[in-house]
C-alpha cells in the first residue's frame, strides 16, 4: 500500500481474542483473577523483605526490585485487557497506546537483566564467599539495578522509535494486546528492515542474561563437585545465609 493512502491514526482497535460475550466474561474472571495473584503475591514479597531484617541481603533486594518491576508490567497491560472484556469497541487513544507499549517493553526487559544481575550475585556469593560482603555491597546492587532499568529503558525507547515513527494505514489490529509486530503490520511501507531490528533487540534482551545466567551457573555446579566433603555439598543446597564458607576453606582453587 502507497503512502498516499497513509491517514492519521488518532486510536487504535483491537480485535480481541473472542466476540462472544460468555468468553470475554469468563476470560475476564481468569485474567482478573491472575492479576490479583501476581500484584498481591508480589507485594507481600516486598513487604516480607522490607520487615525480616534477616532478608536485607543482596539476593533478596534484587528479588525486592524484581517484584516491584513485575508489578509495574502487569499493571503496563492487564488492566486495559480487563476493560476490554467487558467493552463492546475496544479501542485506546494513539498516545496512550504508545505509553503503554513504552512501559510493558521497559519493564519485560529489566526483568530479564535483574535476573542476570542475580545470577552474578550467586556467582559472587558461591565462588568468592570470602570476599562476597566487599564486592556485593550496597552501591554496587544498587548501580546494577539502575543499570538494569537503564538498559531496560533504552531498549524499549529504542523499539517504539522503530515502531511508531512508520506511516500507518490502518487502526485495526488483530490481537488481544498491543503486540510489537501487529503494530508493525499496520505500516503502509515496507517493515522488512524494522522486522529485523527488533528482532535482535529481542535476541540481545534474552540472550544476555541467559549466557550470564548459565556462565555463572555452571561456575556454581563445577564449584559444587569440588567439594570433597558431603557435609559441604549438603551445604551447597542450604539457605543462602551460609555464604559458601566451607568451600573456601576447603578447596579455595574450586571457586575460582
Amino acid at each position: 500500500m502507497g503512502r498516499e493512502n497513509q491517514t492519521w491514526v488518532s486510536e487504535f482497535i483491537l480485535l480481541g481474542l473472542s466476540s462472544d460475550w460468555e468468553t470475554q466474561v469468563s476470560l475476564f474472571v481468569l485474567f482478573l483473577a491472575m492479576y490479583l495473584v501476581t500484584v498481591l503475591g508480589n507485594f507481600l514479597i516486598i513487604l516480607l523483605i522490607r520487615l525480616d531484617s534477616r532478608l536485607h541481603t543482596p539476593m533478596y533486594f534484587f528479588l525486592s526490585v524484581l517484584s516491584f518491576v513485575d508489578i509495574c508490567y502487569t499493571n503496563s497491560t492487564v488492566p486495559q485487557m480487563l476493560v476490554h472484556f467487558l467493552s463492546a469497541r475496544k479501542s485506546i487513544p494513539f498516545h496512550s497506546c504508545v505509553f503503554q507499549q513504552y512501559v510493558s517493553l521497559a519493564m519485560g526487559s529489566t526483568e530479564f537483566f535483574l535476573l542476570g544481575a542475580m545470577a552474578y550475585d550467586r556467582y559472587v556469593a558461591v565462588c568468592h564467599p570470602l570476599h562476597y560482603t566487599a564486592i556485593m555491597h550496597g552501591g554496587l546492587c544498587l548501580g546494577l539495578a539502575a543499570g538494569c532499568l537503564v538498559a531496560g529503558l533504552s531498549n524499549s525507547l529504542m523499539q517504539a522509535i522503530i515502531i511508531f515513527q512508520l506511516p500507518l494505514c490502518h487502526n485495526v489490529i488483530n490481537h488481544f494486546a498491543y503486540e510489537t509486530v501487529a503494530v508493525l503490520r499496520l505500516a503502509c511501507v515496507d517493515i522488512s528492515f524494522n522486522k529485523v531490528m527488533v528482532a535482535i533487540s529481542g535476541f540481545l534482551v534474552i540472550m544476555l542474561p541467559c549466557f550470564l545466567v548459565l556462565f555463572s551457573y555452571a561456575h556454581i555446579v563445577a564449584a559444587i563437585l569440588h567439594i570433597r566433603s558431603a557435609q559441604g555439598r549438603r551445604k551447597a543446597f542450604g539457605p543462602p545465609t551460609s555464604l559458601w564458607i566451607p568451600c573456601a576453606l576447603e578447596r579455595p582453587s574450586s571457586c575460582t
